[in-house]
Order: C-alpha cells, then sequence, then structure tokens
C-alpha cells in the first residue's frame, strides 16, 4: 500500500511513485454513508446544501447538513484510500544526452541567477520614475549571446529559471535554447509548460555529424520537429545541395506548416542550383508555401521566374521622352489590368488589402520580384541613382520606389539601397531617397556594418534623435564608435536644450544596450545634476541626471558580465573595455525595431 496525503480539494492523492487501482469498498463494509457515491458528495458540495439536498443517509438527526456532508466526505475519502492497490512503477526516463561545454565560471554563474531572478522586476521606483538602476530584463538576451559565443553549458540548477525565461519571452528562445542545450531539451519534455521548445526551436538538440550519412538520415526521419530544423539548418550551412536533397526526400510527406519553415531554411546558400526545387513548389497546395516560393526565386536574378517578372513588369514602366511639363525625360507608369493565372502562380496575390487598389498592388508585387539589373536596361543604361532620381508621372513615385526598396532588400543590392536611402543629411522629405524610416531602416540593413554606423551618425548629427530609433535597430552592436559619439552628443544637446528626458526613453534605453562598455568613463560628466535655466522645464535636470546615471551603471554592469565570462588567456581584444572594432549583433529585447522582412508600403496613388 504506498503512503498517502490529504488533498486541498478534498480527493485522494498519493505520495508514493505508483498510482494504484481504485477496487471500490468490499461487499458488506459498514460505511455509514448509505449507498451514496462520491460524484454524489462533489455535486452537492460544488452547488452546496442549501441550493441542493443531501444524499440519502447523509442526513442523521441533529446534525447540520455541511457538518454531515463534511463527515460523509472524510468516510468516503478513507473507504477509497482503503481500496487503492499498488500498481508497476513507470519506467525511469532515458539519460539526457551529455553536454562536452564547459562549465560556466562561477562569477557567471550568479551573474545569470540574478539575471534570471530579476527578469521580471519592475525598473521603476514607487513614484513611477526608472530610477538609477539597470534594468537586468534588457541585459539577458546579451548575457546569452555572449554565452553562447563563448559556448558554455547552461548549470542545471538554473534550467528551469531559463526555461521558464523563454516560455515568457519568445525573444528569448533562440538563445535560450542554445544554451540550454540537450539537457534543456530532456527536461523540456518532462513539463508540458516547457513544450515550446520541442517544436521551433532547435538549440537543444545534439545534432549528428553532418558527414556521417546514415545518422543525418535517421534523425531526419524519425527526429522532433525542433530536431529536424536544427539538422536541415546545419546541413544547408555547410553542404546547400545536401539539405536540399534531404528536404526534397520527404517533401510529399510533410505537414504545410512544416514545409513552410523547411522552405524557409533555404535562404541561407540560396543558389541556382535550388531553382527546380522551388519552380515546384510554386505549385503546392499551400498558399503561403507558393509565396515563400516565388520570394527565393525573385531573389535569384538568373532564374526563370525572375524573367517572367521583369518581362511583366518592363511593360508597365517605361521612360517618358515627350517632354510635356519642360522638366526632361521621366518614368511613365502603365500599371496591369488583370491578374490571369500564370501571375498567380508565380505568387502574385490577386487580392489587395483593404484600402489599396488592384492595380497598383499588383504592379508593386511585379516590380517587387523583378532583377533590379533590368532597370538599368530598360532606362537608357542609367544608374541606380540616376534612376531613383528621374521623376515619375501621375502620382506613381511613392508606389515604384517603395517597390524597388522591397527588390534591394530582397536581393541585398547594396548600389540601389545607397541610392533609395539618399544623403542622410538630407531633409528625409525631401531630395531623391525615400521618406519613409521603415524602409530606410530595412535598406541600411543591406550595407557593410561600417558604412551603416556611419550613414546613421551622419543622418543624427543632421536630424537630431526624434526619428533615429528605428534606424539605430539595425546598427550591429556594440556601436561604432563614431556612431556612439553621435548619439550621446544628440542626448546631450536634448540635455541642454532643458526638456524631460522621457521623449528619448526609447533612444536612451537603446543606448544602454548597445553603447559599448567602454564609454562609460567619458560618460560620467553627463551624470551631474546641471544648473536649472529660466526656460528650462522644472527639475528636467535631476530627471536627465538619473538616465545617465542609469546609463553608465548599464555599461559598467555589462562590462562586469563580459569580464566574467572571459576565460582566463583571452586577448586583450576581448575585453569588454576595449575599443570596439567589429560589432557581432544587433539590439534584443521586447522594444527592438525589427529589421527584416518587407517594408510596408506607403499610401498608393488612387486609380
Amino acid at each position: 500500500m504506498t503512503s498517502t496525503t490529504h488533498s486541498t480539494a478534498g480527493r485522494p492523492s498519493t505520495t508514493g511513485t505508483t498510482r494504484g487501482t481504485n477496487t471500490g469498498t468490499p461487499p458488506g463494509a459498514n460505511t455509514g454513508v448509505g449507498n451514496s457515491s462520491w460524484e454524489e458528495v462533489i455535486t452537492t458540495a460544488l452547488l452546496g446544501t442549501d441550493r441542493r439536498a443531501l444524499p440519502a443517509g447523509l442526513a442523521p438527526a441533529g446534525k447540520d447538513a455541511p457538518v454531515a456532508l463534511l463527515d460523509a466526505a472524510a468516510q468516503l475519502t478513507v473507504r477509497r484510500r482503503a481500496g487503492l492497490l499498488p500498481a508497476r512503477a513507470g519506467a525511469r526516463p532515458t539519460p539526457a544526452l551529455h553536454d562536452p561545454r564547459p562549465q560556466l565560471p562561477a562569477a557567471a554563474r550568479g551573474r545569470l541567477a540574478q539575471l534570471l531572478a530579476g527578469r521580471s522586476a519592475s525598473p521603476t521606483n514607487a513614484g513611477g520614475r526608472r530610477g538609477t538602476a539597470p534594468d537586468l530584463t534588457e541585459l539577458l538576451p546579451q548575457w546569452l549571446a555572449a554565452a553562447n559565443g563563448r559556448r558554455y553549458q547552461a548549470p542545471a540548477a538554473l534550467l528551469p529559471a531559463l526555461l521558464d525565461a523563454a516560455r515568457s519571452r519568445s525573444d528569448l528562445r533562440p538563445q535560450a535554447l542554445s544554451f540550454a542545450g540537450p539537457r534543456g531539451l530532456w527536461l523540456a519534455r518532462l513539463n508540458a509548460d516547457w513544450r515550446f521548445a520541442l517544436r521551433g526551436a532547435s538549440g537543444g538538440t545534439a545534432l549528428p555529424d553532418i558527414r556521417d550519412t546514415e545518422a543525418v538520415r535517421t534523425l531526419w526521419e524519425e527526429g522532433l520537429f525542433a530536431e529536424r530544423v536544427g539538422l536541415l539548418a546545419s546541413v544547408r550551412a555547410h553542404e546547400p545541395a545536401a539539405a536540399l536533397a534531404l528536404l526534397a526526400a520527404t517533401w510529399p510527406t510533410e505537414r504545410a506548416e512544416d514545409r513552410l519553415m523547411f522552405l524557409d531554411s533555404l535562404r541561407t546558400g540560396l543558389s541556382d542550383s535550388d531553382e527546380p526545387f522551388l519552380e515546384q513548389a510554386l505549385s503546392d497546395r499551400s498558399r503561403n508555401v507558393r509565396s515563400t516560393a516565388a520570394e527565393l526565386l525573385s531573389a535569384l536574378p538568373r532564374s526563370a521566374l525572375a524573367s517572367r517578372m521583369a518581362g511583366r513588369a518592363t511593360t508597365c514602366v517605361s521612360l517618358d521622352r515627350s517632354d510635356r511639363t519642360g522638366d526632361g525625360e521621366r518614368i511613365a507608369v502603365e500599371a496591369p489590368h488583370e491578374c490571369d493565372a500564370d501571375m498567380q502562380r508565380d505568387g502574385i496575390s490577386p487580392k489587395p488589402p483593404a484600402g489599396r487598389g488592384e492595380r497598383s498592388w499588383w504592379l508593386g508585387q511585379l516590380v517587387e520580384c523583378t532583377p533590379l539589373a533590368a532597370w538599368t536596361r530598360r532606362l537608357g543604361g542609367r544608374t541606380a541613382r540616376e534612376i531613383v532620381a528621374l521623376p515619375v508621372s501621375d502620382d506613381w513615385q511613392e508606389e515604384l520606389h517603395a517597390a524597388w526598396c522591397r527588390a534591394a532588400v530582397r536581393q541585398h543590392d547594396a548600389d540601389w539601397s545607397r541610392a533609395l536611402l539618399g544623403m542622410p543629411s538630407a531633409p528625409p522629405t525631401s531630395g531623391t531617397g525615400t521618406s519613409s524610416l521603415a524602409e530606410r531602416s530595412k535598406l541600411l540593413a543591406t550595407l557593410p556594418e561600417g558604412e551603416r554606423a556611419d550613414w546613421v551618425a551622419e543622418f543624427i548629427a543632421a536630424h537630431g534623435l526624434s526619428e533615429a530609433f528605428q534606424l539605430l535597430g539595425v546598427c550591429t552592436v556594440p556601436w561604432a564608435a563614431s556612431l556612439g559619439r553621435s548619439v550621446v552628443d544628440a542626448l546631450d544637446i536634448a540635455r541642454d536644450a532643458g526638456s524631460y528626458p522621457w521623449s528619448f526613453s526609447g533612444v536612451m534605453g537603446l543606448a544602454e544596450r548597445c553603447l559599448h562598455p567602454g564609454e562609460a568613463s567619458r560618460l560620467e560628466i553627463l551624470t551631474t545634476t546641471p544648473d536649472e535655466q529660466e526656460d528650462a522645464s522644472p527639475g528636467a535636470g535631476g530627471y536627465w541626471s538619473e538616465a545617465f546615471q542609469r546609463l553608465v551603471g548599464t555599461l559598467r554592469l555589462r562590462a562586469a558580465m563580459l569580464a566574467e565570462l572571459s576565460q582566463p588567456g583571452e586577448p586583450p581584444s576581448a575585453s569588454p573595455t576595449a575599443e570596439p572594432s567589429e560589432p557581432t549583433e544587433r539590439p534584443q529585447g521586447p522594444g527592438s525595431p525589427e529589421a527584416s522582412g518587407s517594408p510596408e508600403p506607403p499610401d498608393r496613388p488612387k486609380e
């Protein structure tokens, strides 16, 4: 007989390792509760004795109904437990796979415990002000990225807290599951709350050597979805053709949502050899799969789909030499009048979203999927910068430029991105470049890291920080020295203007996570409270002082975090206090702007 404890809900529960079988009460046993069943007692307790009469035999004379009900429940509980027989113990879980990564240094282990414990704490004080304490919530993604970069394994005792953090914050999951390793995936199988780790993330999987074709094939055919995603990504990174063959072998039997995820992995190492498979995917049953296949094919300038799209788009866009206005040559646009079956097979969506005209919707998709080199041939051999500078007839410029922006992002064309960005010092609403900050941020992502940082630094120097948040979000971390100086100088100017710092809280939060930790000593002078000017907002200087104190404190905490993760004998260039050279990551966290995907199109011309 297993040991038992009282259940808070009135039901019996076992504390042993086995769960037995209820055999009921032996015939003829004197229970004192008549023929009443456990279910009747529970129903009466839930409804209340005022609303439901006691079952027969439970209302002895002289006893209140609630007391009689509780007495009956106690007797039935003993009877049920007396009829519980021991059962066979279940099999023990298979041990987790070995994690060969080194253990965290003791100081780093303590730091991780602090970050996990403080991940849900509010950084504000009782008065609603953030105060000077660093926001630990925003530092956890950066700590995980640094720990993964040094290939440490997660401490076993902290795995539950780490998985809980990843459960509540999807932005943490890739780094958290990679850090959790095979033991984290093993643990997730034992707790339904962590089942997210078993699907859609591959960081916790121990993958076989990609040269072991038999092990790769077995895991691909028998593994969990997360393991298969990780395996396909690993094989694709080393042998793109082998990954494509692996996917093609099981493609007809995969579920639609799985096909979409697997197809997306082909973005890595995408080449002309993928075209036959992607052409077949254009006939897939799933609209999302067809759309992704068309997007990938349009990124291959020599693909048949890109050629078909170019043929359609170039008939809609041409050079107008009539010079009716005296402004010289301009671009004329004649949007398509229908979306035929061939266009739909090639990924053109026939139904526009609310508020969009059909013809402008079709035109934008055609131009977006056309190789950008086709426009040089179509428009008189002009360069990208010269094409973007041409006026466009009949208010089609926003539509055409927005489509070119999406094409430049999709095709990773830096020359077209530079042309569409324009000069950083020019006002966003004028000049030849796009005025959309969303489009600019995505175009910037196609430029080399140094050029990207210099462009944003010059933009901030010319226009301040009010429109810089999205642009800063695509710059790698830590920020380059020129960009860091530009941001700090702009914050200093804003402080001197006498306004409150709340308007710049987003940029200040990015600075806490993205400035190089070595900047802390240079910023110390800004932590003092300046003399209040006559035209300044009341108390603004004190708020700015708190904000800069928090910034300096966060930078120093980041420096300490990286130092704790450093191995003895690491080169000095890895020191967190050294001047930045090559940033390696982008800002992360709930407030980080996204830098991927197609930009949202602006308002379209009326048709």
